[in-house]
């Protein structure tokens, strides 16, 4: 891998430098700028792979609502079962009295787990949720550009 990597600048204010190095060096995992930086930029070409409507992905729908709002908890099962090729698994935690806690392993086309998320999340009496998703396999990323397209081994 080391021999893949290039060397590049980047200039920005000193203000930004500093907040970046305390960023990383309170999630305490980046060893230093160069990764800081990588990660971002994964993170960035994952974001990027999910904007495509056909690839696969997984994830979790996570959502609070309201257990006693009439008819909810229904509507919201009839959902899912509408999307069992999508919905993996699910686990249902009652937080008090009324609320309860939601979250579904999905997984499947981007296109449909975000229409399920925007669904569940878009229902009348879901208090909060979230979509969290990862391409299973990259689309198009600068690695596997890299490697398909340039035969003669520029970087």
């Amino acid at each position: 891998m080391a021999s893949d990597l290039v060397r590049f600048s980047v200039a920005m204010p000193e203000s930004m430098l500093e907040q970046f190095d305390e960023l990383s060096a309170r999630r305490g995992i980046i060893a230093n700028r160069s990764e800081a930086v990588r990660d971002l930029i994964r993170e960035r070409l994952v974001e990027e792979d999910l904007e495509s409507p056909d690839v696969e992905v997984v994830g979790s729908i996570t959502m609070v609502y309201n257990h006693h709002q009439q008819g909810l908890s229904q509507l919201l099962d009839e959902i899912q079962h509408e999307h069992l090729d999508v919905v993996i698994s699910k686990m249902h935690v009652h937080l008090d009295h009324g609320n309860c806690l939601e979250t579904l392993a999905v997984r499947g086309s981007s296109a449909s787990v975000h229409a399920l998320a925007d669904k569940l999340l878009g229902t009348k009496g879901v208090r909060h949720g979230k979509l969290v998703c990862v391409a299973t396999e990259p689309a198009m990323s600068a690695e596997s550009h890299h490697h398909h397209h340039h035969g003669h081994g520029d970087a």
